[in-house]
C-alpha cells in the first residue's frame, strides 16, 4: 500500500519550478522522511491526497494542473468568466467568436466546482472539455 500511495502521488504531482514529475522512489523516500504510516482502513487515493498536503510542508511539490476548454454562450460568458477567474490558474487562450472559448490551466481540486458552476450558470448551454489531465514538461532537460 505504501508503494501504491507513492505511485499515485508521483502520478499526480510535479515540481512547481520545473513542471517535471517526481519519481516514485523520490516520493517514497520523502514519505519515509515525514514518517508517514499507512492506514489500512482508508483508500490509497485518500491517503495520497493527505501525503501531498504533508509533503508540501517539506518539499516543493504541487498537483499537476489540468488543461480545460470552456465553450460558453457569449452573453453569459463574460459574467461567468469573472466568477471562474479565482478558480483558474492560467488562461492560455480566449476566443470570442459565436461563442466564448477559453483554454486554461486549473488546480484539479477545483474541477467539480467549475463543472457545477458552468452547468448552473449556462443552464446546459455551456460545455467543459478536459484537454489534458496533467500539464507536465516531458523530454530531456538542457544544461548550458
Amino acid at each position: 500500500m505504501f508503494r501504491d500511495i507513492a505511485t499515485i502521488v508521483a502520478d499526480k504531482c510535479v515540481n512547481p519550478e520545473t513542471k517535471r514529475p517526481y519519481t516514485v522512489i523520490l516520493i517514497e523516500r520523502a514519505m519515509k522522511d515525514i514518517h508517514y504510516s499507512v492506514k489500512t482502513n482508508k483508500s490509497t487515493k485518500q491517503q495520497a491526497l493527505e501525503v501531498i498536503k504533508q509533503l508540501k510542508e517539506k518539499m516543493k511539490i504541487e498537483r499537476a494542473h489540468m488543461r480545460l476548454r470552456f465553450i460558453l454562450p457569449v452573453n453569459e460568458g463574460k459574467k461567468l468568466k469573472e466568477k471562474l477567474k479565482p478558480l483558474i490558474k492560467v488562461i492560455e487562450s480566449e476566443d470570442y467568436g459565436q461563442q466564448l472559448e477559453i483554454v486554461c490551466l486549473i488546480d484539479p481540486g477545483c474541477f467539480r466546482e467549475i463543472d457545477e458552476l458552468i452547468k448552473k450558470e449556462t443552464k446546459g448551454k455551456g460545455s467543459l472539455e478536459v484537454l489534458n489531465l496533467k500539464d507536465v514538461e516531458e523530454g530531456d532537460e538542457k544544461f548550458e
